[in-house]
């Protein structure tokens, strides 16, 4: 932009604002101002006079909220859909394995375009992948990942992932889908110095993240901790994720999964575990005396039926809690949206009953929640002044939800609501239900092609 030039404004009006920020403060007939890839007001009633060029958006019968942040997911699950729909974790890990074994560069790429696309079209704007399969010869696996994302245009937090504890020492993962130690230390640390980008508004950022403590040495924990703090990045791993987990801790290390983690250096500010379904009061007081983050997944956790999340107890803790698709793999609809509904249900069917989480609290997980899991609630996850134009404008005047008076309840228990419009950092990924830098049928179309060669590749064991 040449010195002088103006900035060009967006102004959506005649809609109602729930900002999410820290007073969950609400507008029936509200307005949003951006400029551009920012947040410049948020107001009752019509936006003030805007000088210089602007565009505006007359959002009569729409809701608009921060951008969703799905902070627990793996892309490349979604070639293998629809396979081992009853088994637990343990076996359902055993019966894919295999499969996931055989991935390479092209399968990454398409499905990391088909998970990017199907959450952009339900109003998430920044995704973590949680990337841990990385096959010899598979080609480059993070750079997919990666360029998916700056051409669907959504935000991405990129939980580098690594195996290095195969079958013969007591893993689950076949010995030919893990890496040695140094060899996954190195390819992190070269993730990291090659995409991680620190500064305000990025697009892009690296997390270390060794699978899980079942398919990981104890060493890898410890020196991947080391490199995250020497990097100063973020740590992501799974946690406490089923009672057959804690029982494998007990065996391997002598302690449950969460002293494991202190032991390891794995709890902290910088750090979120997926999961967390199997907490003791001693495990939430320890996560929430660190600030170690968790990324609830409901939906996942009832496919693969690993139990409820003590999340009311969590948030009551301040421990900080986000939503979490997870892989499709265990959650074949690959929505965030369906998260905040699930969240919702599934934790009243706990001991708190009705009171366990609202429409606002669960709206709170999937943005500002998420915001903060990720590191990033200083620019993110609510709608205020100076913090990043990640935002969405569902509509709720159609069949759906034009009988529910309240939007927010709306968007939360009724059906996925229609997106009229969703930016990130002021530009548009979505408008009018369709995404904007992405073919739908032809990512649908290449999806399809590479989960038949997947499955061709495992079952001829090639």
């Amino acid at each position: 932009m040449q010195q002088g030039q103006s900035v060009e404004r967006l102004v959506i009006e005649n809609c109602a604002v729930a900002t999410v920020d820290a007073h969950d403060t609400e507008y029936a007939d509200g307005h949003v101002v951006v400029a551009g890839e920012r947040i410049e007001a948020v107001g009752a009633g019509a936006a003030p006079h805007v000088a210089g060029p602007v565009r505006r958006v007359d959002a009569r019968g729409h809701l608009v909220t921060p951008g969703l942040i799905n902070t627990h997911h793996h892309f490349y699950q979604w070639l293998t859909r629809g396979l081992a729909t009853n088994h637990p974790l343990f076996d359902w890990l055993r019966a894919l394995y295999p499969v996931w074994a055989r991935i390479d560069e092209p399968m990454v790429d398409t499905a990391a375009r088909a998970s990017l696309a199907m959450m952009a079209r339900g109003g998430v704007t920044t995704a973590a992948d949680h990337h841990y399969v990385f096959p010899r010869g598979a080609g480059d696996l993070a750079g997919a990942v990666v360029r998916a994302a700056q051409d669907t245009g959504v935000r991405l937090t990129l939980a580098r992932g690594s195996m290095d504890r195969g079958v013969s020492q007591g893993g689950l993962p076949p010995d030919f889908a893990v890496e040695s130690l140094d060899e996954a230390l190195a390819a992190t640390e070269a993730a990291i110095d090659r995409y991680h980008d620190a500064s305000p508004g990025a697009m892009t950022q690296i997390a270390v993240a060794p699978c899980s403590p079942f398919s990981v040495s104890t060493e890898l924990m410890r020196q991947g901790a080391e490199l995250a703090r020497r990097k100063g990045v973020r740590l992501h791993t799974h946690g406490s994720e089923t009672a057959e987990e804690e029982k494998f801790c007990h065996e391997l290390f002598g302690m449950g999964p969460t002293d494991y983690f202190a032991d390891t250096g794995w709890l902290g500010e910088d750090v979120w575990m997926a999961h967390c379904v199997h907490m003791t009061d001693a495990d939430l007081a320890a996560f929430a005396r660190t600030g170690t983050g968790v990324a609830h997944c409901p939906s996942s956790n009832a496919r693969l039926a690993a139990g409820i999340a003590r999340v009311t107890d969590m948030l009551g803790a301040g421990i900080p809690v986000g939503l979490g698709v997870d892989g499709t793999a265990s959650n074949e609809s690959g929505e965030l949206h369906t998260e905040l509904r699930n969240a919702l249900l599934v934790n009243r069917l706990g001991p708190h009953r009705e009171a366990a989480l609202n429409t606002r609290q669960a709206l709170r997980l999937a943005t500002v929640g998420g915001a903060r899991v990720l590191g990033r609630d200083r620019e993110l996850g609510s709608l205020e002044p100076g913090k990043l134009a990640d935002l969405v404008l569902w509509r709720m005047d159609t069949l759906a939800h034009s009988s529910i008076a309240d939007p927010v309840a709306a968007l939360v228990l009724g059906a996925p609501a229609p997106v009229t419009l969703a930016l990130v950092g002021g530009r548009p990924v979505v408008e009018d239900g369709r995404l904007r830098h992405v073919d739908e049928a032809a990512v649908a179309r290449a999806a399809r092609a590479e989960a038949r060669r997947l499955g061709e590749l495992a079952g001829a064991g090639g």
